[in-house]
């Protein structure tokens, strides 16, 4: 299993708008491909913004390129997001699951 990894940071008065857009539309859309085992959103407050760090699971890194293109390390980041995000990491990282617990 690899996790993808993308982290982001808002305004405070934009957080909820991001946190919608993600949960509602990026999210749910990732359930049609195959190969997507799930996704989390993790948020924090830090240095007067919110910081967002998005983690999707997939089955291999071809099941990834089916959502990001043949260029898995590069960030997708839709207009909507780009809106509301104060800043936002172009590169996507990947991490292959080397233990977890039952």
């Amino acid at each position: 299993m690899i996790v993808r990894t993308w982290r982001g940071q808002a305004t405070h008065a934009n957080a909820d708008a991001y946190f919608h857009h993600v949960t509602e539309t990026v999210f749910p859309s990732l359930k049609a491909l195959a190969g997507h085992r799930g996704a989390w959103l993790l948020r924090r407050e830090v240095a007067g913004r919110t910081e967002f760090l998005a983690l999707t699971l997939w089955d291999s890194l071809e099941a990834i390129e089916a959502f990001s293109g043949r260029a898995v390390g590069t960030a997708i980041v839709e207009p909507e997001a780009r809106a509301v995000l104060a800043e936002f990491d172009e590169c996507a990282r990947h991490y292959e699951v080397a233990f977890k617990t039952p």
